[in-house]
This record gives structure tokens, sequence and C-alpha cells, in this order.
């Protein structure tokens, strides 16, 4: 059983930098799985079902791990 997670995901079209916690699945390494759907009105940088890599960024004056490169 892989380990589910939460990852942060960045929405596009706000004005301002915001992040979406999302659940993910863990692959390898930094890899992870985007789960669950998009909700109506928001606009994500990765889409659910895609392998994106992760790094741990300051958010909110925490850190958290972001999305920030999908994998092809």
């Amino acid at each position: 059983m892989k380990k589910k997670l939460e990852i942060y995901v960045s929405l596009l079209n706000e004005g301002i930098n915001v992040w979406r916690p999302v659940s993910a699945e863990f692959i390898s390494d930094n890899l992870y799985q985007i789960l669950g759907e998009v909700p109506e009105g928001e606009e994500w940088q990765f889409q659910p079902g895609e392998i994106v890599e992760c790094k741990k960024a300051e958010l909110s004056e925490s850190k958290h791990l972001v999305a920030y490169k999908r994998q092809t």
C-alpha cells in the first residue's frame, strides 16, 4: 500500500500566490501522484493523476511539500 499525504499545488489566475493542499500518493524519492478532483472555479498548475516532483518550501511561516515540476 502506497503512502498518501498532503502536498501543495499552485492555483493559477488568482492575482496573488495561492496554494491548495491536495492529497497525493508517494511514488519514490521526491515524486508524488496528485489525487482527487479540481474544485469548480479553480485552475491548478498540475492536474489530478499527474506525477509531480516536490520540494520543501516555506508557506505561511512553515515548511510544506510543494509541487514544482511535472514528470514526463
